[in-house]
């Protein structure tokens, strides 16, 4: 499954590096991609092991902000 998070909070690549390993150290996690130009964090991950609330929690874990996205 893949979810699409947003954060406005994005601005540096130090912000992509906190926030991808936070994300890839959550069982279930396949692939991370964080763009922090555009604030957009694509998730691919195991619904059965990981959910939107826990993703929204690892990103906040990294010391920002994050909704998920329809798109």
């Amino acid at each position: 499954m893949k979810t699409i998070l947003r954060s406005d909070e994005l601005n540096c690549p130090s912000c992509v590096n906190n926030i991808e390993s936070n994300l890839k150290g959550l069982e279930g996690i396949e692939k991370v991609t964080v763009k922090f130009n555009s604030g957009k964090i694509e998730v691919e991950h195991d619904p059965e092991l990981v959910t939107e609330d826990d993703l929204l929690a690892a990103v906040m874990q990294s010391g920002y902000s994050a909704m998920v996205s329809p798109f």
